[in-house]
């Protein structure tokens, strides 16, 4: 039989371990969503303009503020396309086959960066000047992150609030 010191620390070492997933899930799926939130909104803005300039301007802008190279990163390039055009259609007409091509171009950005060791959700995190800041907290970004930028507008947690409450810059809400 343990005693209670011993059951204390096991509930909250359980807890601690329960604790971590839960931050890493949450990261994972909230980076996700605010993205293709992002993405929709931008998406409703240029769906006037024609459509190849309406997808130009759209991965430009993403990679510049992911701070990627379309030149070293053609594949992943011709996935983000494929998604805004995805976003594009669903904008103008967000029906089931709308939806589910944009589930499928979803799918198809995640297994590009998936074979560059990423993922939709590290490269929004890590990447993006609409990160979160607690997204940080949970997950720093790796020192050696190629093309890493400093994110100076990326909120920092404040003394006294949850770290939860460190959200994005103003400008990307």
């Amino acid at each position: 039989m343990a005693h209670v010191v011993d059951e204390l620390r096991e509930e909250a070492e359980a807890a601690i371990a329960a604790m971590r997933e839960a931050a890493l899930r949450a990261r994972t799926l909230h980076a996700r969503a605010e993205l293709m939130r992002h993405m929709l909104t931008t998406a409703r803005k240029v769906m006037d303009k024609p459509r190849g300039e309406a997808v130009e301007s759209v991965v430009r802008e993403w990679m510049a503020a992911w701070h990627l190279d379309r030149a070293a990163w053609p594949h992943v390039a011709r996935d983000m396309e494929r998604l805004t055009q995805a976003f594009l259609d669903y904008a103008a007409t967000p029906a089931q086959s709308a939806d589910a091509a944009l589930r499928s171009a979803i799918a198809g950005l995640d297994e590009a960066l998936g074979r560059e060791g990423t993922s939709i959700a590290d490269q929004m995190a890590y990447r993006s000047q609409c990160a979160h800041g607690w997204w940080e907290l949970v997950a720093p970004t790796p020192a050696d992150l190629p093309g890493r930028k400093d994110r100076p507008m990326m909120p920092a947690p404040e003394p006294g609030r949850p770290f939860w409450d460190a959200g994005c810059a103003d400008f990307c809400r």
